[in-house]
């Protein structure tokens, strides 16, 4: 199993020292690393974090686009035409130092696309831009999966791409083999989607590029640890990963504030490999089976078994 955390979480304690975060993730066991571009490749070359990761025995599973500044009113969507450009241009910078780190993904959420009053934007030219400038990104990615990660609100008040519907919408608009969608799980809750349900239909269309796991109530992004909250919802959505298959990294988007972050990673660590050996205990074929029953009767009894 392939796993990530937020690096984030863990650069206070640290010193903000990459190189000293990185050798904590080796000691803690975790296997690969998101980074945000540009926001964690300032001062290293490609080929010095390429070096700095190998040293730490960590793969590259890919880099996500932090949009700051000048793109508070919109990134890739946004009406003045020279900053979207500018934001083509950072999703093209930071496609080559994936490639070049030897990574497998690009995350792009859009987090300043959206609006926040009534009459505020044209929806529909906003939406032939983005999808506009995302085929772009794409065509330039040929050989790297890029992957549109969408939420529902924050910071703005409606995120243009807010949902599994509308991001799909615009994969399938772009119709490209290498564009899809990265989930979080907290975002999913927020939008009172049922994020298995997701896994679901991206895994059995290839279109699963990335998870981001955590656990929340559903009113904000709470970034809380795994299976702490909606268990049994966690187990659901992890039961689809595997039925399709799913390759990349899996990256604990959870934020530590309170709790020390070596702590509460292992924690998480701790609990996927649990929640992944009961799955295996009580086997994909024997949850396939009460599946198919359609009787909550028999999920009840699958739940008691999970727990047991």
């Amino acid at each position: 199993m392939k796993l990530a955390t937020r690096i984030n979480s863990f650069l206070p304690k640290y010193d903000h020292d990459l190189s000293r975060v990185f050798k904590q993730f080796h000691k803690l066991g975790l296997t690969h690393v998101d980074l945000n571009f540009p926001e964690h490749t300032k001062g290293y070359t490609a080929k010095e974090m390429k070096a700095l990761l190998e040293e730490n025995d960590l793969g590259a599973n890919g880099v996500a686009l932090r949009f700051r500044e000048e793109f508070i009113n919109g990134e890739l969507g946004n009406h003045n035409q020279e900053i979207s450009e500018q934001a083509l241009i950072l999703c093209k910078e930071a496609v080559d130092y994936c490639r070049e780190i030897g990574g497998e993904v690009v995350t792009i959420w859009l987090g300043f696309d959206g609006f926040d009053y009534s009459f505020q934007i044209n929806y529909e030219q906003v939406w032939q831009q983005i999808q506009h400038y995302l085929s772009i990104i794409a065509e330039y990615a040929a050989d790297i999966q890029v992957s549109v990660e969408y939420k529902p609100f924050q910071p703005r008040a409606y995120a243009f791409i807010d949902s599994l519907g509308l991001a799909l919408t615009m994969v399938n608009d772009i119709n490209k083999a290498n564009l899809g969608i990265t989930l979080d799980y907290c975002h999913m809750l927020m939008k009172h989607e049922n994020p298995a349900y997701g896994a679901s239909l991206l895994g059995s269309r290839g279109k699963l590029f990335g998870i981001h796991l955590n656990d929340g109530y559903g009113l904000n992004d709470d970034g809380l640890m795994i299976g702490s909250n909606s268990l049994v919802k966690t187990l659901e959505f992890l039961y689809y990963a595997k039925l399709h298959h799913y390759q990349h990294a899996i990256y604990f988007d959870t934020f530590p504030v309170i709790e020390d972050p070596d702590k509460e990673c292992q924690k998480n660590m701790d609990m996927i490999k649990k929640l992944d050996a009961v799955i295996e205990k009580i086997g994909m074929d024997e949850i396939r089976k009460v599946i198919e029953q359609n009787d909550a009767i028999a999920v009840s009894e699958l739940i008691m078994k999970f727990i047991a």
